[in-house]
């Protein structure tokens, strides 16, 4: 297969050419030259860019990713990491159903007014104890994937 210049490297991956440029930046992949203005890539590049998308889905930040996957060849993934990852992954999906509980319940409550429920009081007596464990904020996204 032939050299991919950028924009056929958008098309493939489906990443807008920005996202691609930032990942060079950040040393996640490598240009092998130009076509005029513009970068080429070796076609091996796709490979590489569905590893980041999928460390990006696993919740990995880029420089997580970028220990994995730097230099030549195969990528150089952290068994202890992807664990630590899974176990991460473990509490948020327990948090996640019990909040998915507590509104179905609040939300389906027979009572008159939620604050006459035995049990959304209780679930409003743990968040007042801090309790509930509350999902770390989001960094504001810059580049899209």
């Amino acid at each position: 297969m032939k050299d991919l210049d950028i924009n056929e490297v958008s098309r493939r991956s489906g990443l807008r050419a920005s996202t691609i440029r930032y990942y060079e930046e950040k040393g996640l992949i490598v240009s092998i030259g130009r076509r005029g203005l513009r970068r080429l890539f070796d076609p091996g590049v796709l490979e590489r860019l569905a590893l980041i998308a999928l460390g990006r889905a696993a919740g990995f930040a880029l420089d997580e990713i970028g220990e994995m996957v730097t230099g030549e060849g195969r990528p150089a993934i952290d068994r202890a990491k992807l664990t630590d990852k899974a176990d991460e992954l473990d509490g948020d999906i327990r948090r996640l159903k019990a909040m998915r509980d507590g509104l179905r319940h609040a939300a389906a409550c027979p009572a008159a007014h939620h604050m006459d429920c035995p049990t959304f009081r209780g679930i409003l007596k743990k968040a007042a104890n801090g309790l509930l464990p509350v999902p770390a904020s989001k960094p504001v996204k810059r580049h899209s994937i």
